[in-house]
């Protein structure tokens, strides 16, 4: 098993926990499920370390994970993951996801409208479906609002179907959710399986689930200890071989991301049904300005019959201009390209070369250099010097 860390990244309590569980290349599968059972029986057994509790027959607390995702709560990748964790009572699993696909979502929230909450099963588990954002789920989770418990011991956001590796970051609305949790106070990890099309099978999610458990019980287990970092959420990328990878190792976040292309589309094709709804509305605004038009205009004829007709063309060729505009439709779609000459210890090199990549993402202001600083500076006393007037 290869490992890569440093210490400015990960404590060395936890990467030592993550060498102690991950059974992940030579060991086999029965070794990795044995090494899973007794890395939660670590865990199962630090939630009731108090002794005196123990005599007196007190309840466990038993440790809380909310579960959530990008591309909503009916993926294979959740459901798959919650059944796992649902199979052992030693964790108390949660859901609040997305109700539909939201995996581009990025960190947007919604506000001025109102989302609706249903609430649902899977695999034992309570769970609830959210007409939002992932962040929406995770935020509206930690309120109080839907769960008793007012704060989970870990946020997992996933198992999601493509790389959220490099600049995708900011795109994904997995990331999103994980890192909503991280800002709330809540330690977090976004999971991802490196989905390729025409590819990757039902089985490979499946297969990735088996990958993430000790990653998870890891965590839960440093986070009871302590240990576990709170300055950043875990980005685990695992290969899209999940069973053939190569050990894990800790990364930075690349500078990659996938290529952006814009596609015109056909308009006679019939408009979605928010399109239709936005159309019918804006038809409905139109009318009523019509009619107070029309309203305007028998008010002026009663006072001036000649002005009468000239308020009325005028209004009649407002309309006919505002309603000739061009409409062209576009499709954005995400393209895959290959990476060439890119550093080992980067998130996309490592995952393609087929190890389970660990990336930490902080929320805290990146530092700028003294050499950045001091550039900005001069700039601005230049430009300043040059046209004063252009700053105030």
């Amino acid at each position: 098993m290869t490992t890569s860390a440093k210490s400015n990244f990960m404590p060395a309590s936890l990467v030592s926990n993550l060498q102690q569980v991950l059974a992940l290349k030579n060991d086999g599968v029965q070794q990795q499920r044995s090494s899973n059972a007794s890395e939660l029986n670590k865990v199962s057994s630090s939630c009731c370390s108090n002794s005196e509790d123990a005599i007196q027959g007190k309840e466990c607390v038993k440790p809380v994970v909310l579960v959530t995702n990008g591309e909503g709560i009916e993926s294979p990748g959740l459901t798959f993951l919650v059944q796992a964790l649902a199979l052992d009572d030693r964790l108390d699993v949660y859901v609040c996801a997305p109700q539909l696909d939201r995996s581009v979502a990025g960190h947007s929230v919604t506000v001025r409208e109102t989302i609706s909450v249903s609430s649902s099963q899977i695999n034992g588990a309570n769970a609830f479906e959210v007409s939002g954002t992932p962040a929406d789920c995770v935020s509206l989770a930690l309120s109080g609002a839907l769960f008793a418990w007012s704060k989970p011991a870990l946020v997992v956001s996933g198992i999601n179907r493509g790389s959220s590796s490099g600049n995708n970051t900011f795109y994904s609305g997995a990331v999103a959710g994980a890192r909503e949790a991280l800002i709330c106070g809540v330690s977090s990890l976004c999971i991802s399986l490196n989905w390729k099309k025409d590819v990757s099978c039902e089985s490979d999610m499946k297969d990735a689930v088996g990958v993430s458990l000790p990653l998870i019980y890891a965590a839960v287990k440093s986070i009871q200890e302590g240990v576990f970092p709170k300055s950043c959420l875990l980005n685990i990328e695992i290969p899209s071989s999940p069973l053939t990878n190569k050990g894990f190792k800790v990364t930075r976040q690349s500078p990659w991301r996938s290529s952006l292309s814009w596609k015109a589309v056909s308009t006679n094709k019939r408009p979605s049904a928010p399109h239709f709804m936005s159309n019918q509305q804006s038809l409905g605004i139109q009318l009523a300005q019509l009619s107070r038009d029309a309203s305007a205009a028998g008010a002026a004829r009663r006072l001036n019959s000649q002005k009468q007709n000239v308020e009325i063309e005028s209004v009649g060729a407002a309309r006919k201009s505002n309603s000739e505009k061009t409409v062209k439709c576009f499709r954005l779609e995400f393209l895959e390209e290959e990476q060439e000459n890119v550093d080992e210890d980067l998130d996309i090199r490592a995952l393609e070369d087929g190890f389970v990549a660990i990336t930490p993402i902080s929320i805290s202001p990146p530092t700028i250099g003294s050499e950045i600083q001091a550039s900005v500076s001069n700039w601005i006393a230049g430009a300043l010097a040059k046209n004063p007037l252009a700053f105030h």
